[in-house]
């Protein structure tokens, strides 16, 4: 059924219930008839219109919640052809979580992560205004191990954002080739101005048996208070 089929004894077309469902002004049994009728209507215009939900907020917000409910399990509902219009929705989105969720639903683990790195590909670590998604990305790969982490977030260890930058020290420790990035780790750390980035390398390296060797020279005048290196670079934590 196209954009502009008429829903059999429905008395409107596709558009009217697009529309209504991102129209925080309308009636509530408004936005939630068409959040059920664009749900069994299934085509990829549909889908489209539930994914806008997502991205208006309405009150009260219990009411905002079970309407994105509805609208989450009716994109879920249709499965594989939900796949297009959500990873379309995740390149257009400010935020992961919604999208994320719903893939989670649709794909396999292993799929998800792949669409995830093919995001974060297209991201850069240069200034940006808003941040969110790219930090949102690299925090879900420290819930998740796969071996092509590793390589993705390791640039980001020079991010111009520091939450960025702490996030990729935390996604590369996760993977079990974090040794991969050991000396972008170990140069990270001499330049990192950030405290807690510089702790987070060092924690790692300390879980890890590494030592700061290659740069201790430079790495002992950048240790945080509570941290030291021996003679051979090993990486002492008090207490």
């Amino acid at each position: 059924m196209g954009l502009f089929d008429v829903f059999k004894g429905g008395g409107g077309g596709l558009t009217k219930h697009i529309t209504r469902v991102a129209n925080k002004r309308a009636q509530q049994h408004e936005r939630w008839e068409s959040i059920q009728v664009l749900a069994k209507d299934g085509s990829d215009e549909a889908i489209r219109g539930l994914l806008v939900r997502f991205t208006v907020r309405v009150d009260p917000s219990i009411t905002d919640g079970e309407e994105k409910n509805a609208a989450f399990h009716g994109i879920v509902q249709n499965g594989e052809l939900a796949l297009e219009p959500v990873r379309d929705f995740l390149e257009s989105s400010d935020t992961l979580a919604w999208p994320l969720k719903i893939l989670r639903e649709i794909q396999t683990e292993e799929q998800v992560i792949t669409i995830l790195l093919e995001l974060l590909a297209k991201m850069h670590t240069e200034y940006e205004r808003d941040p969110h998604k790219k930090i949102d990305v690299m925090a879900t790969f420290e819930e998740h191990r796969d071996p092509r982490i590793v390589e993705a977030v390791t640039r980001f260890l020079e991010d111009m954002n520091e939450t960025a930058r702490f996030h990729a020290v935390g996604a590369i420790f996760h993977q079990d080739n974090a040794e991969q990035a050991r000396d972008q780790l170990a140069k990270a750390f001499v330049v990192e101005e950030s405290v807690r980035v510089r702790m987070r390398i060092l924690d790692g390296f300390i879980e890890q048996g590494w030592k700061l060797a290659d740069v201790k020279e430079q790495a002992a005048k950048k240790m945080p208070t509570g941290y030291s290196l021996g003679k051979k670079g090993e990486v002492r934590k008090k207490g």
